[in-house]
């Protein structure tokens, strides 16, 4: 199945490091060759990267390791299709606007007999279950909530208490491992596996994993800086990184986790 990485903090960040281990498993240290992707939100905007090819072989991938873009949410994905073609219009992370602001989404796993109606705006544009479990889920948030008329949004409580109740939904037709963000804050879902670590002061060095590749962070952050990492698999190989329980859905706000 495909892999996620997701990066929340409480100041801006870059996810380099981080993401040129994430990118090896895009073909060189594992067999997700599918496609991937990156978006970065940034104020009420987002830089959005996806290439059909794999991220260890994509220039644009080669991009982000050298481009420390930096961000307070971000959500990254490689891909092993189990549904739709290797195809541009299905590589993750997918981009809808709801309430005058940007929402992020990426899902690894596979979906069985996952055929909701769509009756509103949101409609995909690829043949993944992933997009489709997406506008879904933004269908069923508007639905709740309404369509942002009357100029106010649910709070990130509001939305934690929706997601409880509609993302089991979604998981029930099979593996539901997702990440949802509006810039604001990182919802996280974890069907089968994910993973965390939260990097605080006091930092240290963390080694890579899938590349011979270390960075003391001491170096490059200050003692006021929080940054908490999600991945399908951890990252480094010496750092202590927090397992989710199945079914467990876990929002990130300013680099914890709520």
């Amino acid at each position: 199945m495909c892999q996620l990485l997701g990066m929340n903090c409480n100041v801006p960040t870059d996810i380099v490091f981080s993401f040129t281990g994430f990118a090896h498993r895009g073909g060189r240290t594992d067999t997700h060759h599918d496609g991937w992707g990156i978006a970065f939100f940034e104020g009420a905007g987002v830089r959005h990267f996806v290439d059909h090819q794999a991220a260890i072989a994509s220039p644009i991938a080669e991009l982000i390791k050298r481009y420390p873009i930096k961000s307070t949410n971000v959500i990254a994905h490689i891909r092993k299709a189990t549904q739709g073609q290797v195809a541009l219009e299905n590589c993750h992370p997918f981009v809808r606007e709801m309430w005058g602001r940007y929402w992020v989404f990426a899902h690894n796993g596979d979906l069985k007999d996952f055929a909701p109606v769509l009756h509103g705006p949101f409609r995909p544009v690829g043949n993944t279950d992933s997009e489709l479990a997406f506008c879904w889920l933004m269908q069923s948030l508007r639905d709740e909530f309404g369509d942002g008329s009357s100029g106010t949004a649910p709070s990130l409580t509001q939305l934690r208490s929706a997601l409880e109740r509609l993302v089991p939904q979604v998981a029930a037709h099979g593996t539901f491992n997702m990440m949802l963000s509006d810039g604001t804050a990182l919802f996280t879902h974890c069907s089968t596996k994910l993973c965390y670590v939260v990097r605080q002061y006091p930092f240290v060095t963390a080694r890579l994993s899938d590349e011979d590749l270390s960075v003391d962070f001491s170096q490059v952050t200050t003692p006021n800086d929080r940054v908490a990492i999600i991945v399908t698999e951890p990252l480094t190989t010496n750092e202590t990184w927090t397992q989710f329980a199945p079914g467990e859905l876990k929002l990130f706000v300013d680099g914890l986790p709520q």
